[in-house]
C-alpha cells in the first residue's frame, strides 16, 4: 500500500494541518517505459509554500487533492524501462508519498559509494545547484570582494558561502541564533556571521562590511533585505533565489512606499538584481556534479542534514523549516 499526502486545502497564511491529507491507496503498477520507485527520502524546501499557493508564479501550483510535489530518492522495485533494475537507486520529484510510479527518461541514477544518496536532495543536488549557479553566473564573485548571504547555516546559503570562499571572496553569513552562527563560522569557515535576532543586526552587518557588500545572495528578503540594502556596493550584484520571509503574508506590508526611492538607489549604484530558477540554468549541471563533489571530497565544502524519519512527520516538518527551526538541509527519511 502507498501512504500518500495530499494538499487539502490553500493556506491562508501559515500552513496548518488541515491544509493536508493522509491517505492510504494500493501501490500502481509500472507501465511501459515506467519504474515503480519505493522512496527512501523526501526533500522538504521553501519553495512547496509558494506551490500550495494558487499566486501567479513560475510554476503551476499543487491541485487540491493531489499529492503535495517534491524531490525524492528511491530504489527502483519492479522495472519496464531497460535503463533501470530491481535495486537501482534513482533521484526523482514523486512527492509526499512512499511509492510512485515514474517515467525512467524522467531519472537521474545515483551511485550510492559515492557520497550518501541523501545528498542527491542536498549539496549534490537542487539547493547545492541553486547556490552555484546563481553564485557564479550571477553574483561572479571575485578574489577580495565580500559575499554575504543570509540562512548560512541552511543547504542553499552554506553552499554559498563556501563557494564565495573557494574563489577568492570573503563570506559574510546571517544565521538563527548561537549554534547556527557557530557552525557556520567555525564548521564552514565563513569570516563573519551575524545573528539575524540581534537587536542591532544593521550595525553588526556594517562592522562586519567595512568594504561594502559586493555580492549579496538573497534567500531570505525581509527585515536582512532592508539591513543589507544600504551597504552595496556600486555594481553590486544580487542574485535572489528566493524570500522565505515573506512567504506566508497574505498581502503587502503596511509601509511608506519605499520603491521610488529603491529604484533610484538601484539606478545610482548600478546595481544588478535578478531573479532564477535554478533550472534555467541546467546546462550547468555537469560541471556542477563533478566540481562540487571535487570541492566535498578536499573537504572545501562541508554540510549538514537534518533528517526527520516518517513520511507522517513531512507537515509539522515543513512548517519548522518555514519558522527556521531546521539546522541543515531538511530531508523526511521516509523508509530504509
Amino acid at each position: 500500500m502507498n501512504q500518500r499526502i495530499l494538499l487539502a486545502s490553500r493556506p491562508e497564511g501559515r500552513p496548518a494541518l488541515e491544509n493536508f491529507k493522509i491517505e492510504t491507496v494500493p501501490v500502481a503498477e509500472p507501465g511501459e517505459g515506467e519504474v515503480l520507485l519505493k522512496i527512501l527520502y523526501l526533500s522538504l524546501d521553501p519553495y512547496m509554500r509558494g506551490r500550495m499557493s494558487n499566486a501567479r508564479s513560475y510554476a503551476q501550483p499543487v491541485a487540491i487533492g493531489d499529492v503535495m510535489e517534491g524531490g525524492t530518492v528511491g530504489r527502483v522495485v519492479r522495472s519496464r524501462h531497460a535503463g533501470f533494475a530491481e535495486g537501482d537507486i534513482v533521484l526523482s520529484h514523486s512527492g509526499w508519498q512512499s511509492y510512485a510510479v515514474a517515467r525512467g527518461d524522467h531519472l537521474r541514477k545515483l551511485d550510492p559509494a559515492a557520497a550518501p544518496i541523501s545528498t542527491a536532495l542536498g549539496v549534490l543536488g537542487m539547493p547545492g545547484f541553486t547556490a552555484y549557479s546563481g553564485l557564479l553566473t550571477i553574483g561572479q564573485p571575485k578574489p577580495g570582494e565580500t559575499v554575504v548571504v543570509a540562512a548560512a547555516s541552511g543547504a542553499v546559503g552554506s553552499a554559498v558561502g563556501q563557494i564565495a570562499k573557494i574563489k577568492g571572496a570573503r563570506a559574510v553569513g546571517i544565521a538563527g541564533g548561537p549554534e547556527k552562527c557557530a557552525f557556520a563560522r567555525n564548521e564552514l569557515g565563513f569570516d563573519a556571521v551575524i545573528d539575524h535576532r540581534a537587536p542591532d543586526i544593521a550595525a553588526q552587518l556594517a562592522a562586519a562590511c567595512p568594504g561594502g557588500i559586493d555580492v549579496y545572495f538573497e534567500n531570505v528578503g525581509g527585515d536582512i533585505f532592508a539591513a543589507v540594502f544600504p551597504l552595496l556596493n556600486k555594481f553590486a550584484r544580487i542574485p535572489v533565489c528566493g524570500l522565505i520571509a515573506q512567504y506566508n503574508d497574505t498581502g503587502p506590508r503596511p509601509a511608506p512606499d519605499r520603491l521610488p526611492g529603491f529604484m533610484r538607489e538601484v539606478l545610482s549604484r548600478s546595481l544588478l538584481i535578478r531573479g532564477f530558477i535554478q533550472r534555467e540554468f541546467a546546462d550547468q549541471r555537469p560541471a556542477f556534479y563533478e566540481e562540487m563533489a571535487a570541492w566535498i571530497a578536499s573537504g572545501q565544502v562541508r554540510y549538514r542534514e537534518d533528517i526527520v524519519d516518517g513520511l507522517e512527520s513531512a507537515p509539522e516538518a515543513f512548517f519548522g523549516l518555514l519558522e527556521g527551526r531546521n539546522f541543515g538541509k531538511l530531508v523526511i527519511r521516509v523508509a530504509e
